[in-house]
């Protein structure tokens, strides 16, 4: 199963090690030889490369120092030194060399340092700090007094209410909180601020989870969503972030309700260079059967089908989204395999009711939220965690591709808070 965003690298090519001075494999002659002056080299079937006697010969006179091989064969008169040994020697291939070729290199990737590696993650962090900022600045406040009494844990109560954490969510965070800072018997707001940090990072904890795929033979996708959630940009970035690790992504543009939305998709195509299926004014749940379809018969490792944007109140439009799974299962039998919600996360409590909505609707495998660069209702993640724990795959805080990042608590809670 290919776990996503696991970089493949191959490993590095063996390091060569020059031929031994004699054959290590022919049968031990009479006399014993004086025991060599210096170490004896490794034996050669650990690294030796092939290579024709004559070149191990030559070896002979070059190496240094080179004062008593092991015993020769017993054609061969005792020598007086190692290297007239060596030159007696009868030409004939090395049973190592001749019998255990060592094959040429295949071309390898080389592994990216780790600074290089971390450094756009760090960049990101530092606008999910940015973008958090509003919801973060209200709750660090509370912490700037030097009293941790009741006064303290009201004004804290109104600033996570104000960020839309919800209520069973914020009355959790309080109680462990409260528990924590009278076991440590903390005494500076500081601390109690780094103490919710650690709740705050445990009630997320069951949202963190990584998208994987390869596990089904095409992963098939179905992204839904309201009106203005971000559906398609998510699903260009998706879809880049799976061509960069070598997945053969097909997109199924099943919005053919919104004007310009099959254009969108297929710039995305068009930027990632990926195939799409669509129909100009067709059925969504044909256009997703003949996707699916068209993926198996391409040996496409993931299909991704953009749907129209649903209210979850129009239950009319609900039902064509429950028409489009099913449709999708017909023309795979385990499909879909995953279902993603996007939400925008300047929704507050109100992207709590479309996940619970969507969810009991088509069963939701997982969410991306969208927009958290500004928002002051960064706190809605809490009450996702606490009321309905679906996880969350990405999180999105700009516009550019590199904006669209995986969501790990810990992070999410240091940059709320800290």
């Amino acid at each position: 199963m290919f776990s996503f965003f696991k970089k493949k690298f191959g490993g590095g090519k063996a390091a060569e090690t020059p031929a031994p001075v004699a054959a290590v494999d022919l049968p031990q002659a009479g006399a014993p030889v004086p025991p060599p002056a210096t170490p004896p080299v490794m034996p050669a079937a650990v690294t030796l490369p092939a290579e024709p006697p004559v070149a191990a010969a030559q070896g002979v006179s070059e190496a240094a120092p080179v004062s008593a091989p092991e015993p020769v064969a017993a054609a061969v008169a005792a020598p007086a030194s190692a290297a007239s040994a060596a030159v007696k020697a009868p030409a004939a291939p090395q049973p190592v060399a001749a019998t255990a070729p060592v094959p040429a290199a295949a071309p390898v990737a080389t592994p990216v340092p780790a600074p290089v590696a971390e450094a756009p993650r760090k960049s990101w962090l530092d606008k999910l700090r940015q973008g958090l900022r509003k919801t973060g600045s209200s709750i660090a406040q509370v912490f700037t007094g030097t009293r941790i009494d009741d006064a303290l844990y009201e004004e804290l109560e109104a600033a996570l209410l104000m960020a839309d954490a919800g209520v069973k969510a914020t009355e959790y965070l309080l109680e462990d909180l409260k528990r924590r800072v009278k076991e440590a018997k903390a005494t500076d707001p500081t601390a109690v601020r780094g103490m919710l940090v650690v709740s705050l990072t445990e009630l997320l904890r069951p949202l963190e989870k990584g998208l994987a795929v390869g596990e089904h033979t095409p992963t098939v996708m179905m992204v839904v969503g309201v009106n203005g959630a971000g559906k398609t940009t998510s699903i260009g970035k998706l879809t880049r972030h799976l061509a960069d690790a070598d997945q053969k992504v097909l997109l199924a543009a099943a919005d053919t309700f919104r004007a310009a939305a099959r254009e969108q998709l297929s710039v995305w195509a068009d930027r990632t260079r990926v195939e799409i299926v669509s129909q100009e004014g067709g059925d969504p749940s044909a256009v997703t059967f003949d996707a699916v379809t068209a993926g198996r018969a391409r040996g496409c490792d993931v299909v991704i089908a953009d749907t129209a944007g649903r209210l979850p109140t129009q239950l009319h439009l609900m039902e064509e989204l429950k028409k489009i799974k099913r449709v999708i299962g017909k023309a795979q039998a385990d499909a879909p395999h995953q279902v993603l919600l996007v939400v925008d996360g300047n929704t507050g409590q109100n992207a709590l009711s479309q996940v619970k909505a969507f969810d009991d609707a088509l069963g939701l495998t997982g969410l991306i939220v969208t927009k958290l660069d500004g928002t002051a209702k960064g706190g809605v993640l809490a009450a996702i965690a606490r009321e309905r724990a679906i996880p969350v795959y990405f999180i999105g805080v700009g516009e550019k591709l590199e904006d669209l990042q995986t969501f790990n608590a810990r992070e999410f809670a240091q940059a709320l808070l800290e």
